[in-house]
């Protein structure tokens, strides 16, 4: 009978050490998965930057291009105008016509709307992943202040992460 009692103290004492290793690695386990939803969206965010400084360059080239091709041609249009030959005309304007068939749309303008519509979605895609980053961020530093969550996290190093923030210059 008097190793029963033991026993049982040694069991209690057990079950509530290994209550708190899992009450400690629980929350420990949810910061993290909080911190990687937050690389995760930094990383989304860098992305998105890549694909605007990739996009803008080959636009603005692509209409640029498009712009100088639309300028040859109606230069040499006015040129055989000018010039009276109607045999050059007719071969400028077979020119154009060929060209006119494979791109049935001669107008830079288009191009410009292409070139500020995918400028304005590459906008909106990164401001929707700083949108992102920034409520993983609110979600772990929320986590990380609470009660108890604060005082385990606390002495694992673990700190409140930064928001995602714009820096404007604005110069009058």
């Amino acid at each position: 009978m008097n190793w029963k009692l033991p026993v049982i103290i040694l069991a209690a004492v057990l079950a509530l050490i290994m209550m708190f290793v899992f009450a400690f690695q629980g929350v420990q386990n949810h910061a993290i998965g909080l911190e990687e939803q937050i690389t995760t969206a930094q990383s989304e965010i860098k992305i998105q930057e890549k694909r605007r400084a990739d996009l803008i360059p080959n636009l603005v080239d692509c209409v640029q291009a498009y712009d100088e091709h639309e300028y040859k041609t109606l230069h040499a249009v006015v040129e055989a105008r000018g010039a009276g030959s109607d045999e050059v005309a007719a071969e400028v304007m077979t020119s154009v016509n060929v060209v006119a068939e494979q791109y049935p749309e001669l107008k830079s303008n288009e191009n410009y709307k292409q070139l500020m519509t995918e400028l304005a979605t590459t906008e909106n895609l990164i401001a929707q992943t700083r949108t992102n980053y920034n409520s993983w961020v609110s979600q772990y530093n929320t986590y990380v202040r609470k009660f108890p969550n604060a005082s385990i996290l606390g002495m694992l190093g673990y700190e409140r992460q930064t928001f995602e923030k714009l820096n404007y210059n604005v110069s009058s």
